[in-house]
């Protein structure tokens, strides 16, 4: 359908969406809220970006111990939103309690190491303290890596043990299976502690310069959601780890810009169609002392994606994936002599998508999912790569594999479906079998949003659940459904930190569009006081890329309600590309980014200039990252016909981008020249519809400030004027409440110039 089209025929629903938004206004929870309060308070930015957090006590990282007995999560410090500590709760009687406080054990935080900083960058860790931890197989220890050094956690008696205390960082630390080592990456080599005679080991010893071993290199943290590069075997005999050389890698100096000053960085960055790192895979055998290099192929050109142990220890499964993305191999490897042998292959036209739903059973067998019928889904197989069976069937997608019941030999998954119909909006658990295809049963209960991390065994897991009226909220409960305990309940209530702003929450309302025979899903809130009988502006949010989507029913973020608290519409459109949606959904965008988003972004906006309280002169959008990219493109579409945009960190050209991220969407800028030059938003500057507003940060290392560079260059070489901030020190995203409130009293201001009450169009 065509813009005009869709405009034409969505016209005659202003009556209809109208009765629908007040109809949605009047049943909201939250006007029981609002009558009891009488003075209810305005949320200001200031708010938002103090302490303690409005989201509450929400728990992150939350893990079951393996005999499912105790429960584990990071908190918040009250006195410090940026500082995690770890605790922990028994799954029966008793209180949560405090099993790390990181500011007792480290008072006073150092600079973390360049390689760590990095790493916290590509893994979106934004705080200090106690950021990541992990079990051991038996369920006896915790290690938590703190501040560059590692602490073990003894599950009996709660002592916290020290085992590290170095000028180098200890990275990546993990316990082995069976709790007898830790094992850690210091200084770019692979070391093993013996925990019981706590002595050190050295597995590698000629880590440096460009050679790192057992560290994932770059482009698997950033784009392939591997954030390690060694794997224990199951009985500890031996360990799996990749060697990586940096060497082929091209060398893009990078201005680190801080407050202070500046520096070059020689940074090995590996654009669209320049040569990756060399990775290696070695298995170590920790009795010998023997490392046997893994065959991985003749061509070096690939990608490391994944790397399993089968549950007996026997055999090594790695996932090989071609340097265009386009074939994903298994591989079945010998650990003893290195020999591999491919057992199954995944190939696409587009590229096939990488997951973790790769999972080794005690029999031999294992599950692995694929695109195959369109859509994701669970399959069986044997331990040569032979399908036994569909676990999942129908025309939606599984998210994410969660656990499986080896003894009941029930399978869990999350998926956005209801009554065996996608249902992008909502996600739940749901129960399948090994043994016969089934129609799933739902284990969690409609409405909102779920998320779960299962124990080993399959018999508990941990669900984090959030709606429209709920904020995110952690509990325990039996595989079948059933309630045990809070973890944190996070109660709606007057000692709440929201709770004085509820009353003053926007109605959210959800809708679709069709674009090109895929329904587009949008969601709406209101400003308080909302009178249909007037118009407001917009804002549309947008992000745009490849990702799990943005509109859902689930709580609010503080910062959305910055927006309707200053008199704004907030709209969301999940254009084709964006989400975890079928595959032809997703690869809509195939060698072509920038197009289709923008052409349903049109869709949106003609749908939005069709309802009679939106000012039609009055919408601007703003995004970061892929959204920052985005809201250049819609600000320069003339169908858009943008008041102004937001744009933060954008890609402005994609050759100036990673490998593997960008090669997946658009090939290479060899292999696909007029898609690069579509999505080249410099000359496209002159079409500029109205005033841009562009951020980025001037150390960011992920999207390289020339991205920035180059748009401010075209604007100033054709005298156009644009507002700009810039933040020092700043990686990819912003961090801290003092410069997240500076960035957001910069967003406020901007939109209220140009689309708000000091707005031309305002005061006409």
């Amino acid at each position: 359908m065509t813009p005009a089209e869709t405009t034409a025929s969505v016209r005659p629903m202003r009556n209809k969406l109208l009765a629908s938004t007040l109809f949605l206004a009047a049943l909201s929870p939250f006007s029981a809220v609002m009558a009891q309060t009488a003075d209810p308070a305005v949320l200001t930015p200031e708010r938002v970006f103090a302490n303690p957090s409005l989201a509450g006590p929400v728990a992150r990282g939350v893990s079951l111990s393996p005999d499912g007995e105790l429960v584990a999560f990071l908190r918040s410090r009250e006195d410090d939103v940026d500082v995690l500590d770890l605790w922990a709760a028994p799954t029966g009687e008793g209180e949560p309690f405090k099993l790390i406080d990181a500011r007792a054990l480290v008072p006073d935080a150092g600079e973390l190491s360049e390689a760590e900083k990095a790493r916290r960058e590509r893994m979106r860790i934004s705080q200090r303290g106690v950021v990541e931890y992990s079990w051991d197989q038996q369920g006896r220890y915790i290690l938590a890596p703190l501040e560059g050094d590692i602490f073990l956690a003894e599950r009996a008696g709660g002592a916290v043990r020290r085992l590290t205390e170095t000028a180098a960082d200890e990275i990546d630390a993990k316990v082995s299976p069976r709790g007898n080592f830790v094992s850690f990456v210091r200084d770019q080599d692979l070391v093993v502690l013996d925990l019981n005679g706590n002595r050190e080991t050295a597995v590698t010893t000629d880590g440096e310069g460009l050679i790192t071993w057992a560290t994932a290199e770059f482009i698997a943290q950033e784009e392939m959601n591997r954030d390690t590069g060694y794997w224990w075997s199951p009985d500890e005999r031996r360990i799996a780890l990749q060697r990586t050389d940096e060497s082929t890698v091209d060398i893009i100096p990078r201005l680190d810009i801080t407050g202070g000053g500046a520096s070059v960085i020689e940074q090995r960055y590996p654009r669209a169609g320049r040569p990756n790192a060399v990775v290696e895979l070695y298995v170590h055998d920790r009795e010998s002392g023997q490392r046997t290099k893994v065959d991985l192929g003749s061509n070096p050109d690939i990608y490391l994606a994944r790397v399993d142990w089968s549950a007996d220890g026997r055999t090594l499964y790695v996932q090989r994936q071609s340097r265009d993305q386009k074939t994903l191999d298994l591989l079945s490897v010998d650990p003893a002599t290195g020999a591999s042998r491919v057992i199954l292959t995944r190939t696409s036209d587009a590229w096939v998508p990488l997951t973790d739903d790769f999972k080794t059973l005690e029999n031999g067998n294992f599950i692995w999912s694929s695109e195959e019928t369109g859509w994701r889904h669970l399959y069986l197989y044997n331990r040569d790569g032979g399908r036994i069976r569909a676990i999942t069937a129908g025309d939606w997608p599984v998210k994410t594999l969660n656990g499986v019941n080896q003894r009941t030999g029930e399978v869990f998954f999350t998926a956005s479906m209801r009554d065996g119909a996608e249902l992008p909006i909502e996600q739940q658990m749901f129960r399948a079998s090994l043994r016969r295809t089934v129609t799933p049963v739902a284990v969690t209960p409609g409405g909102g949003w779920w998320g779960a991390s299962m124990n080993r065994t399959g018999t508990a897991y941990v669900g984090n659940y959030t709606d429209l009226n709920t904020p995110a909220q952690s509990a325990l409960y039996r595989a079948d459904g059933t309630f045990v305990r809070w973890i944190e309940d996070n109660r709606l209530d007057a000692d709440h930190p929201i709770y004085p702003y509820v009353s003053r929450r926007g109605a959210v309302t959800f809708g679709t569009l069709e674009s090109h025979g895929e329904t587009l899903v949008w969601q709406m809130t209101t400003p308080p006081g909302f009178d249909p009988s007037k118009q407001y502006p917009v804002v549309m949010q947008v992000y745009g890329g490849p990702s799990g989507g943005g509109v859902r029913r689930s709580w609010q973020g503080a910062t959305n309600q910055l927006l309707t608290e200053a008199g704004y519409i907030v709209f969301r459109l999940d254009n084709r590309g964006e989400g975890d949606r079928s595959a032809a959904f997703k690869q809509a965008l195939y060698l072509r980014m920038g197009q289709p988003e923008i052409e349903d972004q049109v869709l949106a906006i003609n749908y939005l200039r069709s309802l009679p309280f939106v000012a039609d002169d009055r919408i601007s959008a703003m995004g970061w990252s892929y959204g920052g990219f985005m809201t250049l493109h819609m600000l320069t579409e003339p169908a858009m016909g943008l008041t102004s945009a937001i744009s933060g960190a954008p890609v402005t050209d994609w050759s100036l981008y990673d490998t593997h991220y960008t090669e997946r969407f658009m090939s290479t800028p060899e292999g696909n020249p007029e898609g690069y030059a579509a999505s080249d938003v410099l000359d496209q500057l002159d079409q500029l519809t109205g005033r841009l507003l562009l951020l980025h940060g001037m150390a960011d290392d992920n999207v390289i400030f020339e991205n920035a560079t180059r748009v401010i260059d075209g604007l100033q070489s054709r005298s156009i004027p644009f507002d700009m901030m810039l933040y020092p020190g700043q990686r990819h995203g912003v961090r801290g409440n003092e410069r997240q409130l500076q960035q957001w009293r910069t967003y406020l201001d901007f939109l209220d110039r140009t689309i708000g009450s000091r707005a031309p169009a305002a005061q006409d």
